[in-house]
Formats: C-alpha cells, sequence, structure tokens
C-alpha cells in the first residue's frame, strides 16, 4: 500500500505560483464529521452522501478545489457503501492529491478505549487510505477531549511526523507550534490551533445578502489574530470548516479574487513544506488534558457507564482471548471474523459514541455495536476451545490463561461427582478445590395418564431434556415406570424412537422421571502456562471413594465479619465501610463508603446543585456470610439510604421527595490474591445526581497515578483552567489508580477524583443526566451541543460496578500493582471437554511468554504470516522483555509491519531491551 508522504497536488492547482512571495494563509476547506452524535448514524450518514456528492462534483469541476475529510477515513467508507459506483472518482481525487483522507479510521476518544484500540484504528486507517491511494500522514486530531500520553510514539511508530491539535492544550503553550513528547523521549512537532480550534476560518467567507464583501477585513483581523501565534512566520492555518457542513461553492473564486495571499490546499499538503524538526521548539511532555485554552468537558467519562463496561469487556475478550488463542492454539481461519470485531471496536470508540454524550438513539446503537463486538469475540473463544476441548474427556476442563506468565489462578467448573470432589491436572498435579453449590439429582417425578406420554416425548430436543443430554433411559412395564437418566455431555447412541417403540400400547398412570448424574459446581485453584493450556479432570480415589479436597497453601477464612488470605486481612465495619491490613503492615480504613450527590449538569460536564445535599450514611447495614473458603470467601454488605428522588432545576437543589434505595457491596477474598474484589449493586430509582465510591488513602497524596493506553500517568491534585470551563480535578483511568498506598484495580475506564486535601480518594459509579448538553450549565460557559433530552442517560434500573482493591507501598506503582491489574482484568477462561470419558486428559502446555519487570503485553495476534507480539515498559526506569516460546526468529517492526533490527534467538528466547514507556512490537516466526 501506498502511505507515503501525500502528493499536494500543486501541479494541477491552475493558480500562478509567486517565488517571490510566499502565500500568507493557507485555507485548509474541510468539514468535521460527527458520525453519531445528536442524531443516530444513519441520519447523519444521509446529509454526508448529499455533502460528499457536492464536494466531489465540485473538485471534479474545478481543479482549483481542495479538500480534507477530517483525518477519518469512516466517513469515506461510509459514503462508498452508499455511493460505490464513486469509488474510482473518490480515488483519483486521492491520488492527485487534492483529496485528503486519513489516516484514522475513526476520531477516536482517547482516554475511553484501550491503547491496542487506538494502533488497530491508526493501522486501518492508514490501509484503508492506502487502497485509495495515499494516507494524509498528519495525526489529525481536531475534536478529541483531551489527548493521551503515548500518542507522539503511536504516531511516530506509524511514520507519522506532524500532529495536528486543538483541546487540551496547556497555557504554557504560546505558539502555534511545539514538541509534543511521549512519556519514552519520542518527540513530534505538534501544530495547535489557536483561536477557533479547527474553525478557526469557518466565518472568513460568509458574505451578506446585499453582496457587500467583507473579506479583506476578515483576512486581516485572521492574520493579525492568528500572527502572534507565528513567532517564527511562516503561512497561517486556516482551517475552513465545521460540524457536519460544505464549503462554500465558490470558495475557490473567492480566494482567486481576494489576492489577499491566500492558496486552498489540503492540510497534508499545508504540512508538506514543513521541517518536522522539534528542534528550538517548546516541549510539552505528556497527555494534554488542560482546560486553559479550550473545553475538554471531562464528564463525558462518567456518561452512561454502562458504555464504558461494556467497551472494557469487548476489548479485553478481543485483545486478550480471541486473538492469543487463535494465534497459538488454533489451525483454521477466524481472521474475519476478528476483523469485524475489530471494525466494531474501532467505530464505537468514535469521540461521540463511547464518550455517551449522544442521543438516547445514538447511545442504543452504540451499545448494540459493542455487543457485537464482544459476540463476534466470544464466538472465536468458542471455535478454539471447542477443537481444542475435543481431547479432552467428557466431565473434564479445558483452561486458557490469557496472560504472558505462568498463573495460578481460580476458575469455576462444574463437575460430576458425589461428594466430596477430587480433581487434578492433566499431568496429574492435585487442584485445590471449593465446592460452591450441588446441583439436584432429581429433576422431575411426577405421574401421568398413558395418553400424555406422547406429548412428555416431546420434550425431547433430540437429545436434550431439561437442558441436559439423556446418556441412559429404562421402562418398566411392571409398575408403569419410565425413567431418564441426564448428564452434561453424553456419548452414547440415543434415538427417542426406541423409547416410543417401548411405550407402544401402554395404558394407565405412568411414573414419569428424569434423574441428573450428581454434579458441582465448584472453584478449583489451577496452574497454567503461559498464554497456554491446561486440563482439570475429577478424580475418584481406589476403591471408588474420592479423596478429600486438597487444601490450598493459605486457605481464606471468614469469621466474625472479617476475610483473610494470609495476604490480606479485610474487616466489615459497623457502617459497612472495610479496613484493610497486610502482613507488612499496611492498614487501611474508610474503604467503600456510598456517597450520593445532585448532578444539574449534562453528558459532557458534571454541575452539582448550589444547594446540593450529599448522601453517605446508611439507615442500616447488614452483613451476610456468601463464602467461607478455602479458596474463595465472601461477605455481603447490604446497606440501606434515602436518595433525593431527582433535580430541582428552578431551586438549584436536590428534590425534597426521596427513594428508598438497597446498596449491596460483595467483598470478596480469594487464595493467593494481594486484593480485595468489590462489586457494588443497586437499583437506580432517582435521577440526577452522582453515586460515588470513597476510599480513605493511607497516607496523604501528592498526586495519583493512572494507567491506560500504554502508560501510566501522573496528575496532580488539581487541574489546569483558563478557558470557559470549571477545571475539576476528575480523571479517567483504564487498569488501575493508585495514589497515597492505595491502588484500585479497574476493569473499564473509570473516572476518579482524590479530594480531602489527598487524603481521600472517589470513583464515580453512576452520573444520572437527562440533557445532552444543557445550555445554562454550572460548570461550563458555552453550550457543548444542542440541549436534547437524553432520559434514558438518567441510567434507572439495576447497576453493578466490579473493581479490586489494593494496598501497596506507595509512590509510583511497580510491577506488584501491574501484576495484580493483569490478573485481576483477565480472569482464566475454561471449556467444556466432549471427549471420549476414556480419553487421557492431556497435560498442559505453553503459548509464549513475556516476562520483564513493567513490561505488560497489550497484543498477541497472528498477522502476515507471523505471531505478532505488542508489548510496554510501563516504568519509570530501563527495562528488558524476555520472550520465550516455540519460535526460530524474532523482529522488531513498526506499527506498519516494516521490518526492523532482528533479536538473537536462542533456544527459543530472546531478549529485548526497553526505553522507559517504549512501545514495541516483535514478530515471532514459530517452529
Amino acid at each position: 500500500m501506498n502511505t507515503g508522504r501525500m502528493n499536494t497536488g500543486r501541479a494541477n492547482t491552475g493558480r500562478v505560483e509567486d517565488s517571490d512571495r510566499p502565500d500568507q494563509i493557507v485555507v485548509v476547506p474541510h468539514t468535521h464529521w460527527d458520525r453519531e452524535w445528536y442524531l443516530p448514524f444513519q441520519r447523519f450518514r444521509l446529509r454526508l452522501v448529499s455533502l460528499l456528492d457536492g464536494v466531489i462534483d465540485g473538485m471534479e469541476a474545478d481543479p482549483r478545489w481542495h479538500f480534507t475529510l477530517d483525518g477519518q477515513m469512516a466517513a469515506v467508507d461510509d459514503y462508498l457503501e452508499i455511493r460505490p459506483e464513486r469509488r474510482e472518482r473518490v480515488a483519483a481525487l486521492v491520488r492527485e492529491g487534492r483529496l485528503a483522507v486519513g489516516p484514522w479510521q475513526i476520531l477516536h476518544d482517547e482516554f475511553l478505549c484501550s491503547g491496542e484500540n487506538i494502533v488497530r484504528n491508526l493501522q486501518l486507517g492508514m490501509r484503508r487510505a492506502g487502497e485509495l491511494g495515499a494516507t494524509m500522514m498528519v495525526g489529525y486530531l481536531p475534536d478529541q477531549f483531551g489527548h493521551c500520553a503515548q500518542t507522539p510514539q503511536i504516531l511516530k511508530l506509524a511514520g507519522i511526523e506532524h500532529a495536528c491539535v486543538w483541546r487540551g492544550v496547556p497555557g504554557e503553550v504560546r505558539a502555534s507550534a511545539f514538541a509534543w513528547e511521549a512519556p519514552d523521549g519520542t518527540a513530534i512537532r505538534t501544530q495547535y490551533l489557536p483561536e477557533g480550534g479547527y474553525g478557526n476560518a469557518a466565518s472568513m467567507f460568509e458574505e451578506f445578502a446585499d453582496g457587500a464583501s467583507l473579506l479583506p477585513g476578515r483576512v486581516a483581523g485572521f492574520a493579525e489574530a492568528m500572527g502572534r501565534w507565528y513567532p517564527r512566520g511562516g503561512p497561517l492555518l486556516a482551517m475552513y470548516g465545521a460540524d457536519h457542513t460544505a464549503p462554500a461553492a465558490d470558495l475557490a473564486d473567492r480566494v482567486a479574487d481576494a489576492g489577499l495571499g491566500m492558496r486552498l490546499d489540503t492540510l497534508a499538503g499545508y504540512f508538506a513544506g514543513e521541517d518536522p524538526s522539534v528542534d528550538g521548539l517548546p516541549h510539552v511532555r505528556g497527555e494534554l488534558r488542560s482546560h486553559a485554552r479550550a473545553n475538554i468537558l471531562p464528564g463525558v467519562i462518567s456518561a452512561r457507564v454502562r458504555l464504558k463496561q461494556m467497551m472494557g469487556r469487548a476489548e479485553r475478550l478481543v485483545e486478550r482471548y480471541a486473538e492469543p488463542l487463535t494465534a497459538l492454539w488454533y489451525a483454521g481461519d477466524a481472521q474475519t471474523f476478528l476483523d469485524l470485531a475489530w471494525r466494531r471496536l474501532i467505530e464505537v470508540s468514535c469521540h461521540d459514541s463511547v464518550t455517551g454524550c449522544g442521543s438516547d438513539e445514538t447511545a442504543e446503537q452504540v451499545a448494540a455495536h459493542m455487543a457485537e463486538a464482544e459476540q463476534l469475540g466470544r464466538a472465536v473463544c468458542d471455535l478454539v476451545t471447542a477443537e481444542r476441548a475435543a481431547s479432552v474427556p467428557v466431565g473434564s476442563h479445558l483452561v486458557f490463561n490469557p496472560t504472558p506468565a505462568p498463573r495460578t489462578g481460580l476458575i469455576t467448573v462444574d463437575i460430576p461427582c458425589e461428594g466430596e470432589p477430587g480433581l487434578v491436572t492433566g499431568d496429574g498435579r492435585p487442584v485445590p478445590v471449593q465446592t460452591l453449590e450441588i446441583a439436584p439429582t432429581v429433576l422431575d417425578d411426577a405421574v401421568h395418564p398413558a395418553s400424555r406420554l406422547p406429548i412428555l416425548l416431546e420434550r425431547v430436543y433430540g437429545r436434550v431434556l431439561f437442558g441436559q443430554e439423556i446418556r441412559d433411559w429404562s421402562v418398566s412395564r411392571e409398575d408403569r415406570t419410565l425413567t431418564f437418566h441426564v448428564t452434561s455431555r453424553a456419548d452414547v447412541p440415543f434415538d427417542i424412537g426406541d423409547v416410543r417403540e417401548a411405550l407402544r400400547d401402554a395404558d394407565g398412570d405412568w411414573r414419569v422421571r428424569i434423574l441428573a448424574d450428581p454434579r458441582r459446581t465448584v472453584a478449583a485453584l489451577v496452574d497454567v502456562p503461559a498464554l497456554g493450556l491446561a486440563t482439570v479432570q475429577p478424580v475418584p480415589a481406589p476403591g471408588g471413594a474420592p479423596d478429600a479436597p486438597e487444601a490450598p497453601d493459605a486457605p481464606v477464612e471468614a469469621e466474625g465479619n472479617v476475610l483473610d488470605n494470609g495476604l490480606l486481612r479485610a474487616q466489615v465495619h459497623e457502617d459497612g465501610a472495610l479496613g484493610l491490613r497486610t502482613p507488612s503492615g499496611h492498614v487501611v480504613e474508610g474503604i467503600g463508603r456510598i456517597v450520593d450527590g445532585g448532578d444539574l449538569g449534562d453528558s459532557y460536564n458534571h454541575a452539582p446543585p448550589g444547594d446540593d445535599r450529599l448522601v453517605g450514611d446508611p439507615l442500616s447495614v447488614d452483613v451476610r456470610p456468601v463464602r467461607s473458603g478455602p479458596l474463595l470467601a465472601a461477605y455481603d454488605i447490604v446497606r440501606t439510604y434515602r436518595w433525593p428522588a431527582s433535580g430541582d432545576v428552578p431551586g438549584d437543589a436536590r428534590s425534597a421527595a426521596e427513594e428508598d434505595v438497597t446498596v449491596t457491596t460483595r467483598a470478596e477474598l480469594r487464595a493467593g490474591e494481594p486484593f480485595l474484589r468489590l462489586r457494588v449493586t443497586f437499583d437506580n430509582r432517582c435521577e440526577d445526581h452522582r453515586v460515588r465510591l470513597h476510599m480513605s488513602l493511607p497516607r496523604q497524596a501528592e498526586s495519583s497515578f493512572a494507567e491506560g493506553q500504554f502508560a501510566i500517568t501522573e496528575r496532580g491534585l488539581t487541574a489546569e483552567g483558563g478557558f470557559g470551563e470549571r477545571p475539576v480535578p476528575t480523571f479517567p483511568a483504564s487498569g488501575f489508580v493508585a495514589a497515597g498506598g492505595l491502588a484500585v484495580l479497574l476493569d473499564h475506564v473509570t473516572e476518579y477524583e482524590v479530594i480531602g486535601g489527598g487524603r481521600e480518594m472517589a470513583l464515580t459509579l453512576l452520573r444520572s443526566i437527562g440533557y445532552l448538553s444543557r445550555d445554562r450549565n454550572a460548570y461550563r460557559d458555552q453550550p457543548a451541543g444542542p440541549q436534547l433530552p437524553t432520559p434514558r442517560a438518567q441510567c434507572r434500573g439495576e447497576r453493578t460496578a466490579d473493581l479490586a482493591i489494593m494496598p501497596y507501598d506507595g509512590g509510583r506503582p511497580g510491577a506488584d500493582v501491574l501484576q495484580a491489574a493483569e490478573a485481576y482484568r483477565h480472569d482464566l477462561l475454561t471449556g467444556a471437554g466432549y471427549g471420549h470419558a476414556t480419553t487421557a486428559a492431556p497435560p498442559s502446555r505453553a503459548g509464549i511468554a513475556i516476562t520483564g519487570d513493567g513490561v505488560t503485553m497489550t497484543s498477541l495476534r497472528a498477522r502476515d504470516g507471523w505471531i505478532e507480539a505488542r508489548m510496554v515498559a510501563q516504568c519509570a526506569e530501563p527495562a528488558t522483555a524476555v520472550l520465550r516460546g516455540p519460535f526460530t526468529e524474532a523482529i522488531r517492526v513498526d506499527l506498519r509491519g516494516r521490518p526492523g533490527v532482528p533479536l538473537d534467538v536462542h533456544d527459543g528466547t530472546a531478549a529485548l531491551a526497553l526505553r522507559p514507556w517504549e512501545i514495541a512490537t516483535v514478530r515471532l516466526r514459530t517452529s
């Protein structure tokens, strides 16, 4: 594919070049296209098709025309799906350099998707643009609500040397160009879009109805305002476009007739003559989340939390389960399904999609696409595990470890057994178990007249009866009894016709019994190799009696409102809050307090009422035992509250009416885990409010550390202001957030804030709001969109949040927190065996191991005949990634797959030195 520097097409512009007087202003006609927002996708696409029909016709009629299509290929794909006959016409304009497309597939929200999603977005966009003729090699990011720290490194690894941004730029930037530096030190020349962002010249060419030309004055005013941002001189960048709008049809004539030192070009054309060097430019390191120069609309992190949960599940399932399973353990080809899953994940990462700041219709469509991505990932996992489970005997289970290091983890499986269960691995090692539930063996036992027997037999579907498979049956005419024996999976022949024949001419009343084999649901503690497979199977002791279950080295105990697994002790106090203690002396109190407050804001900005009423004290507390160990133990902490039923907008307060709300927090400890799992569940019966989970910190924090998008970002306790938006210090975290010696492990992007002068952390569990944007928002001067009611954004109904709490040494979190977060997010995956019962369970098999202090794997997939692994050194010191597995060749590649430095491979082992925070992609040739 052609993804080199784009031809600006100047040879075809038809204008006279004046080498003695360089153009003063480069006008970039464009549209900013929100794919789905206050209208759902298809309603916006109708407008898109009309807009691009006009743009393409105009460009073909006038060679002076240039157009930039918003940096995202989605608009092109959406258009060509309706107008496939125009593909070659679009491609011709791209090849000429007059229509700039790419490099992104979609303009994503950089904090609400995974780092891997960002990479795949860029790869897909560049590939699709290359197929049309050329990729715009500019990291155009015009409207994202801030920018993540590793974006410069991601762009540079794809061969892109320029970025262009608007929101989030800090107040220290006082020029149009600055060096944006990633945590690893990679710096990229970045163009700031001052004085109006991507629409800084949107009104320049508007005219009054009487035909009076305002253009000379507007150009002069633009040049004066923008000139202050260009201390080094050079042409001024005039972004002529706005949301969902097309440029004036006679724009080229207006520019030519003005004679004011202007020219039309694409954004790629503007940067074609710019030196990518960052020498002498002011440096800005890390993420861009300042409120100093534009709104960053931080409330989108907590709007419609369910979308964030769905996104987290879908990304994990595809990234860390489906792709590695397929690459390492599947003989067939599932790539089409994986590509479709990624297409959905990338689409919903859009900055008006996963954010939840659209209409209710849009949110429903986004949720459906997220569910589809998750379903595709799960289907691929089912496909691979089914193939492997064919060699695992019935009653046994296959186990997959999605992490790149050997792992001991808990699984929950159903096994056939009587009495206390016993389990061993395929290698013959005993497995500690704990019974969670005993299934009933008598599923049905009733007397029916013989005339109903044919109808009763219609319950059998194939060989399935009451959700299980028939393994045996008998008919006793002497005592008129029909008995079915069912099991989870049977491997003996069965024909319902034989049963009907045995019941021919039956009369009188018949007893029909459906008996299930003894079966238990158990938790088991299993060792699984890195990215590898293991099996567990039930075993009886000699003589037919099962062995007593193995006990873990440090069993979990539950007694007197206390959970203890030897690594962590958790005690439930009278108010329902928890206290934690570790053997090394860490003590944390006040964990899990629920605080409800008002929210009269919108999907973009939280805004408490002026007369807010916080509810944090429960009316009652009840602690209920759930599990008692030895592998897992849990209590349910049931607290009742009375929360205001809604907001009172005229009174700038909360309503006097209240609702009774019960909040159940399940606190669970598992053997071998240094963290406490929490699940918070409640029925949201209220509106216009925010629910947060509060945790006291072991010591006062000066800053917080949040994992996300290939980095751990340190943030202070305040946010920089300066524009018309309240600079609230609420921030996003993906894998975990840590402060003051306490880490909170997360399974989806979550909003947090360190409050109380660094003494407490609050995580947003729910934000209920009734408008897309309010024209009057106490925390934002300008509307962020139309004042459109969004009743479903009140998020009524049952709400659940999962997280885990882990004390640590404090300061910047290290490998222990990273490893815990990795284990928490990625449970072991199981699949039921369906091989012959006499088949021997296969032994454990290792996949590919990737280890190193602070080294995290973000992707492992099959690509171009290789296995491709991506990893990042999430640490402030140099690190070494060690790769082990059945490979004979290893080579570093960039994000476009271009080969770099080969790695030395000895006995299936390769080492890779990494800079702090460096992202590395390695391709492995397996033997």
